[in-house]
């Protein structure tokens, strides 16, 4: 009941439940399962650390957190189900299918840590302590292992504090890691309150309550603005999903039509124009080497007079003549002078969607990648060059891997 319970509380601290302040004890559940799955009266509190405490075993801790694990993947990634179903045209039960093996896939990470914790437990010179003091640190390591090895890091603890400004500060050194450290340290407090002595354990909670509240309450405090010396036009294009079919030549050209209106009405409440205008990554078919859609971004650009920023497919010839041209999901840069004069190609790309990994094992899921297109891999992470300041871009998936983006600050973006 107390993995259940932790499962319950990690799905309801991001959207759509989004009752983040709950993210500091949502892991306390767990952690009190797996340090006291062994002992016959589960609410008995012992008489000092440790000294009853029966911790799970191995198999247990990780059916323990394999258990949590299903509950929060089921509840916060719902939408694969969707996205299967809608756009990679796999019927309602092939889209079901997809979603609980998804789940029992990823759940794999929580059973990690369950068992990691369990097995630092029964150590026989202060296991429970040791538990807890390194659980921060396994917690970490796990998220770091499902970020880097299933390529999914999707809702990593420390991103339930995204709109909290100042706690985040801490990210520009760590990174989201250090975040989901902080909360799963506040965690194994409370943790340890419900397994000390009874006359520790106000104290403790006590503790625990006023370090929580304080952090979460910094977020209130609002940084002083800083005072912009550029400016960027961002446009949200709204494009459908549209089968290939129906983009037809009135369509195609109404939407870039619409676009080219959007980039050059002024501003509201902006007297100073964008040095920058940017038209995000989108389903509708622009090519880099359309000249329809090269002339309508050269007139935006030249109308402007800034640089425009163009989410694209962009295409490179092979070497010789028996290689086909390698298709790219794009960001092209156009000049004020009305001429492309960079493009960042897309690295990280989305598996079973931009790409098919070990494709010639997994033949049978080339028709939902159709649906989206498979792109070919960029190389280079050079920060577009805007005629000095220099801007970094990643694209959509891309922005989930915090390490991915710095890179372009760290090469002066």
């Amino acid at each position: 009941m107390l993995a259940i319970l932790s499962g319950l509380l990690q799905v309801l601290i991001f959207p759509s439940a989004n009752i983040y302040p709950l993210c500091w004890v949502a892991i306390a559940p767990l952690l009190l399962a797996l340090l006291s799955a062994r002992r016959p009266e589960l609410l008995r509190i012992p008489t000092t650390l440790g000294q009853t405490l029966q911790p799970a075993s191995a198999g247990q801790g990780f059916l323990l957190g394999y258990i949590s694990g299903l509950i929060w993947y089921a509840g916060t990634c719902y939408w694969v189900y969707h996205t299967m179903h809608l756009y990679g045209g796999l019927s309602a039960l092939a889209a079901l299918g997809v979603l609980v093996l998804f789940c029992l896939y990823l759940a794999l990470y929580h059973g990690l840590f369950g068992m990691l914790i369990a097995v630092l437990a029964t150590a026989k010179s202060h296991g429970v302590r040791r538990a807890l003091f390194l659980s921060p640190f396994v917690w970490v390591a796990i998220e770091l292992a499902r970020t880097r090895v299933s390529a999914f890091p999707w809702d990593l603890l420390g991103t339930a504090q995204v709109d909290n400004v100042s706690l985040n500060r801490v990210g520009t050194i760590t990174g989201v890691s250090g975040l989901s450290f902080e909360i799963m340290l506040v965690n194994t407090v409370f943790a340890a309150a419900l397994l000390v002595a009874r006359e520790k354990r106000t104290v403790i909670l006590i503790e625990a309550v006023i370090v929580a509240t304080a952090l979460q309450l910094i977020g209130f405090i609002n940084p002083t603005p800083l005072k912009p010396d550029h400016y960027a036009l961002l446009l949200q294009e709204d494009i459908p999903i549209l089968d290939p079919s129906a983009w037809t030549v009135q369509y195609f050209d109404g939407t870039l039509g619409d676009l080219a209106r959007l980039s050059t009405g002024a501003p509201s409440n902006r007297s100073t124009k964008p040095g920058l205008i940017v038209w995000p990554e989108s389903p509708a078919p622009f090519n880099v080497n359309d000249p329809k859609f090269r002339d309508a971004v050269a007139a935006v650009a030249q109308q402007q007079q800034a640089y425009v920023v163009a989410g694209s497919v962009g295409a490179r010839a092979g070497s010789d003549r028996s290689q086909h041209t390698e298709l790219y999901n794009s960001a092209a840069l156009m000049s004020p002078e009305g001429s492309w004069v960079a493009r960042y190609d897309k690295i990280h790309l989305v598996p079973f969607g931009e790409y098919v990994p070990f494709k010639r094992v997994l033949s049978f899921v080339e028709k939902l990648t159709r649906e989206v297109g498979e792109f070919g891999r960029g190389t280079s992470r050079e920060p577009l060059d805007l005629g000095g300041p220099k801007v970094g871009v990643f694209i959509c998936y891309e922005s989930v891997f915090p390490d991915e983006v710095r890179l372009f600050a760290l090469n002066g973006a």
